[in-house]
Formats: C-alpha cells, structure tokens, sequence
C-alpha cells in the first residue's frame, strides 16, 4: 500500500524531472556548489574535503567543458565513468586526513544467534495484540531489553559484545565466531535451497537440456523439482516460493519445452503468455528465455511501457511464440493491434500475482484473462494469498496443484540483517557517511517515494557521489540504462523505490539500506531479498528506524524474522548538515526538489497501515527537513483525508 499508487500503469508516466535550463542560475553562482574556497571548508570542517568546491570545480570545467547544473539525464550518463574510477579506489578526493581514518567506517555491532521461522501466507499484517506491545524486544537468547538499552552508545556495543570498527568489520567478526557452525549451516542451506534432482533427469528436449547447461544450471530447486513435473504433464500450478528460489526457470523451461514439442511455429501466433508487473522484471525474464531459446526455433519477444507500439506492432507481424509482457501494454495490443494473433494460447504465466494487483493492475488482469481462450495451462506465482489474488484464481486457475515451498525462516540464512536507530535529522547524514565509507561495494537504498529517490540521486551526484536511480515516473529508456548498468556494475549505488523489490536478479549487491521503512513485514523481505540471490552469495540488510518507529520489529518479531541491532558511533558521522543546507539553499532546482520530496515523504508517512508504529503526529516537522537539507520546512496540510486524495495522483 506504501506508495503503491505512484508505480501503478508506470508504462505510460511520464518522468517525475520536468527541470528547467539553470544557465541563469548558474551565472549567479560561478563559485561552484558553496561558493566558498578549498582552504575555507577546511578550516569549517575537516570531514568534508571529500566534496567538491568552486576551486576545484572551476578547474574541472576547463577540463570538462561542461556545467554543473546541468539536467540530471547527463549526470546518468556520467556514472559508468565515474563507476569506473571507483574500482581503482578514485572515488572522493581528501576523504580523511590520514589513512588510519580512511579505515575507518560506521561502527555497527550486531548479535549473534538468530531464531528460526515459518513464513506465514496471511494477508493480515498485524500480531495479535500488536495494540498493546510496547518497545520491548526479545533477543536471541530469550532476554528482554527495554527502549531505553536501544541506543547506539558505547554501552550497547559492549552488550553485544563487539569491538569492531565499522560494520564491514563486525560482519566479518561474527562469521569467525561462528565458524564452528558453518559448515553445517551452509549444509541446512543447500538442503533447503536445492533439490537431489538434476536438468539432465527431466523429460525435455536436449536443445533445451544444452542450453541450460550453457547457463551452468546444473541440480533443480525445490520450487522447479516441485513445478515442472507437474507443469509437464499438463496440470494448472499455483505456486508459492520466497523470494530468489528460482520460479523463472520453474515455470520457462516447461512451458518452452511443450511449444518445442508440438512444433509451434511463428504463423501460429503467440503459444506462451508470461505477464510480470514491472518492466525490470519482464526484460529480466526475457534474457532468460533469450538465453534459453538458443537451441530451440521457437521466436520470443517482449512489450512493455515506454517502448514504441509500432516497433512491437512489427514483431507481431512475424509472431511472437513466447511473450512476455507488462498488463497495460499487453491489453492495448489487445484491443488494437490486429497482428497479435493469442487464439492458439498454450501457456498463460501469472508471475508475483500479489504484486500486480497491489499496484493496481486488478481491472486489466481481468480483462486480460477473459479475452484468451477458455482451454489452456495457467500458472500463477503469488508470494502471499490476498482475496484479490483468490478472486483471480478462481478467474484464471481450473484444478490447480498448489505448491509451496516453505523453509524455517522467510529470509535466507546466510543474510546478515540489522536495524540502526537514528535521530530524526540524522537520518541523511548516517546514510551519506555509509556510502562514503563503502564506495568499493555494491549497495541498494530504497525509499518510499519517487520524489525523495529522485531528489536524494540529483544532490549525491552533486557532491560527486556517484549514483544510479529507478522509479515509476522514470524514463524507460533511463530506467534500463540505469538498470543494466548497475547490474553489471562491480561496485555502485543505486536509489531505487518498491518497483525494484520484487523478483529482480541483480548480481552480488552487498548491502540493503532501507532508508525508509517497508509498510509492512512482507515487503520488507521483498526488499532484503535483492541480496543472497541463488544458494552461494552472502549479503547484508540495514533498515533505518526512528526511536518511535522501534514497534515495527514487533512485525518482524511476528514472521520470526532474525533481525540484530547494528550500534554505531553517531560521533563518527560526517557532519556536512551546514554544507548540504547551503547547497540546497542555493541550487534552484535542488530547493524546488527538496521542497517536494518532503511533502510527498510527509504524505506517503500518512498512509502507512501500521498507525501504531507510523504516526505523522510523532514527526518533528524541523527535524525531518534537515534531512533534505531544508533551513525552514515547507508548509504541508497534515489533514488525512486530504492527503490520502493527493496521493493518488503521485
């Protein structure tokens, strides 16, 4: 529900920047970002030499012959070069005053044990008597410890028993400590991740089989040992998996291997329909089945918003067996493209059913599903069952075999998870100093909002932080770039909302900062599983909680998600609070920005479900907008009802 609205029909949105030329802007400031010199900012503040000055952006310019106030599309284009500068450790200039202190990073502590879990499959979020559950957490070892031992001092550290330097450091410390279990945790892992049956032993062509073996998918998950039997023989699936347990391949390779069997040729239309809810996840499904179809002569395709209809329209021409599509593109080919010939339907493929309904897309699954033809297979991926997604089951489904594949916990052993507490007007400064400090990994932040993602991505690529965004409101054509190359990025950082929380296949990111919190526990684990895709990967995931926001790990208690507090030393923070606000101060379009990123937080903070944990009334409106680098914040109506209307048209 957090914010959902903004990526409903994102095919057709256009992109949130709608800037303006600053060259008049520009002339007014020649001194660069503060309009103060080199030696200035270090007399005001030695942490912040890492951000660049008039000095040194004016012998940039000569070099460059470029602006810095130019529109954000070609700060986009930028990143891989700067990215490329990352990997051989040129990120910031100056970005301590001695080595020792360029070690040095956020001190985060965590715990040790973890408990185990079943993922429930309720649509109903809140534990029973989460009315009355106070800020009393339960750790590990059964213990209970009250709001009051949740800080981020040194005391808390010593609680946890870690003397690590920064969070890199403490992670690291806590696999040595438990060293002695590893080799069977990692055993537990692979037993519930993988199945003893291999691509080989299936019934499918050995087109196919070559081509799976090319892409070193060797030994079956439990999910495909499960579905493709099943799917093989002709039976309607209903499946549920946690995230990254391998359902592209469960439902592809069956469904490719009938079209190849009946020698379903191109004249005979499309044989295969695969919807997806986001455009990332439908061109990651295509690589795939591309990937797939080496061997096989049966033709795919892809269509998708913000892509030229009449290209698509082409490719129909010459058929497309295999489909995968977006719900609104697809319904306008539909109903307008006479070329798209789906009367010989085979296979129709529902994937993150729970996901296209939640953000709206309920009307034209509907419609959709009653225009192909009655005698079919269907498979329907959901990783939670709503009414909605009942209702569509009984619309779409005949017989179906339900399958599930349930493991301990909701989120995957080998993910390090942890929550830091931060004051309300340091939540910007605990995240640029996180990002300083690891330039050399690979980080996703998620946001709640399309505006605060594009605002927080304009004023990091200012201060030379280079960083990639996606969003609802964003270009196609930029989301894929931006998509690709932080996908094969070693190391980047990509600002992204919900619309990349669910099923994308991004490699080897290390961490996971939830800048802003999920609106419940299950989108929470959508968001934690972008990291440790597939069975050999570790990752970490750190969500950032304001002291009143404490009650939501009660829900995360709830789904038994094993979840440690990560302390750190607010005195290692950069304090670039002053510098940001001048930046902000001067820069028009990053003060118009700010300006709407901080209503449009203040209106997506209105709408959270959970009431009892996010309540608009326990902000301090000041406080808050230090984190957009705002003097005064700007005047918002609190009025609930009122912003509950404005919100749709995000």
């Amino acid at each position: 529900m957090n914010n959902m609205e903004e990526e409903k029909k994102e095919e057709d949105e256009p992109s949130c920047r709608n800037r303006r030329d600053f060259d008049d802007n520009q002339r007014k400031h020649k001194d660069g970002y503060l309009g103060v010199t080199d030696e200035e900012i270090g007399e005001k503040d030695p942490q912040i030499k890492g951000i660049q000055t008039g000095d040194q952006k004016k012998k940039q310019k000569k070099k460059k012959k470029g602006k810095v106030g130019e529109k954000g599309e070609k700060r986009d284009e930028e990143n891989s070069v700067k990215l490329k500068k990352r990997k051989h450790g040129n990120v910031m200039k100056g970005d301590d005053s001695s080595a020792n202190e360029e070690e040095k990073r956020i001190c985060y502590n965590s715990d040790s044990d973890r408990d185990s879990h079943s993922d429930s499959s309720t649509s109903d979020e809140r534990p029973k008597g989460a009315a009355k559950m106070g800020l009393v957490k339960e750790e590990a070892n059964g213990k209970k410890y009250e709001e009051s031992e949740l800080t981020d001092s040194h005391e808390a550290q010593n609680k946890l028993g870690r003397n690590a330097s920064d969070i890199g450091s403490a992670l690291t410390n806590r696999e040595n400590q438990s060293s002695g279990t590893a080799t069977s945790q990692e055993a537990t892992a692979k037993e519930n991740f993988y199945s003893e049956k291999k691509f080989e032993d299936l019934t499918i062509c050995e087109a196919l089989k070559k081509g799976l073996k090319e892409l070193n998918f060797v030994t079956l998950t439990e999910i495909q040992a499960k579905c493709i039997p099943h799917f093989l023989s002709g039976k309607d699936i209903l499946g549920a998996a946690k995230t990254g347990s391998g359902k592209t391949l469960a439902f592809l390779v069956p469904s490719i291997n009938i079209l190849y069997n009946i020698k379903f040729l191109p004249k005979n239309g499309t044989g295969v329909l695969i919807i997806s809810p986001t455009r990332e996840l439908c061109l990651q499904i295509y690589q795939v089945c591309k990937d797939l179809c080496k061997y096989i002569p049966q033709t795919n395709g892809i269509i998708i918003g913000g892509m030229s209809r009449n290209e698509e329209k082409k490719k129909f021409i010459h058929g497309i067996n295999i489909l995968i599509a977006t719900p609104g593109r697809l319904l306008d080919h539909m109903q307008n493209t006479k070329e798209f010939i789906y009367k010989n339907l085979i296979c129709l493929i529902i994937d993150e059913a729970d996901r296209l309904l939640q953000i709206g897309f309920e009307e034209e699954i509907n419609l959709i599903v009653k225009r192909l033809p009655k005698k079919r297979q269907t498979a329907l991926f959901s990783a939670t069952q709503t009414t909605k997604v009942e209702s569509l089951i009984r619309l779409s489904l005949h017989k179906p075999i339900f399958i599930e594949v349930t493991t301990k916990i909701a989120t995957v052993e080998r993910l390090q998870q942890g929550y830091a507490i931060v004051d309300e007007d340091k939540r910007f400064l605990l995240l640029f100093t996180f990002l300083k400090r690891n330039a050399s990994k690979k980080i996703m932040v998620f946001f709640n909002n399309c505006m605060s993602v594009q605002f927080y991505n304009d004023l990091l690529n200012y201060i030379d932080i280079p960083t990639f965004c996606i969003h609802g409101k964003k270009k196609q054509n930029k989301r894929l770039k931006s998509f690709s190359e932080f996908s094969s990025a070693e190391s980047a950082i990509l600002l992204c909302t919900n619309v990349a929380a669910r099923g994308l296949d991004i490699p080897n990111v290390n961490y996971i900062i939830q800048y802003d919190p999920p609106d419940d526990s299950k989108e929470y684990i959508h968001r934690v599983g972008r990291t440790c895709r597939g069975n050999d990967s570790s990752g970490s995931a750190i969500i950032f909680l304001m002291k009143h926001e404490l009650k939501f790990l009660n829900y995360l208690k709830f789904y038994n998600i094993p979840i440690n507090q990560f302390a750190y030393d607010s005195s290692k923070l950069i304090n670039i609070q002053s510098h940001i606000q001048s930046i902000v101060t001067k820069n028009f379009h990053l003060h118009k920005m700010a300006r709407e990123a901080f209503k449009s937080y203040l209106n997506g903070y209105i709408t959270y479900a959970l009431k009892d944990v996010f309540d608009v009334n326990n902000l301090d409106l000041l406080l808050t907008s230090k984190n957009f680098g705002l003097d005064v914040p700007p005047k918002v109506d609190l009025n609930l009802k009122l912003n509950v209307k404005k919100r749709k048209f995000k």
